[in-house]
């Protein structure tokens, strides 16, 4: 039982680390930003691009946070995984080093962190306690 409470405070932590990096990042989408624009044009994207993520950070945030609904988390942790290695991944290729984007290693570890504690929790309910689903 002990290891079951870990696991959920881990959970817990990962998750809004996660949540807060997600919002943080839609809601600074929606603000006129000159720094935003700029890396958008370096990399190669129209700013509309901004706009359409950030809409898809919020409903992800909503489906990980609402209880029920399993496929639709799984559809939000594979959207913010998709979204901070394509982020890199044009970062790269736009001629960056690795290390200007690096940062967004650190939201994948809180994706995959709360993505996998997820499960653990989902898959080994302990009796008497509520399950993430």
């Amino acid at each position: 039982m002990k290891s079951s409470k870990t696991t959920k405070i881990f959970y817990w932590i990962f998750t809004i680390l996660l949540i807060v990096l997600m919002l943080f990042s839609a809601i600074s989408s929606f603000m006129t930003n000159p720094d935003g624009e700029k890396m958008m044009q370096h990399i190669g994207y129209p700013i509309s691009v901004l706009h359409l993520l950030a809409v898809g950070k919020i409903l992800g945030v909503i489906a990980i946070l609402v209880p029920g609904f399993p496929r639709l988390k799984e559809w939000a942790y594979a959207g913010f995984a998709y979204d901070l290695i394509g982020a890199f991944h044009a970062g790269i290729a736009a001629g960056d080093s690795v290390g200007t984007w690096s940062f967004l290693l650190v939201g994948l570890i809180f994706v995959f962190g709360s993505y996998f504690l997820y499960h653990k929790l989902k898959d080994k309910p302990v009796a008497g306690s509520t399950v993430l689903r």
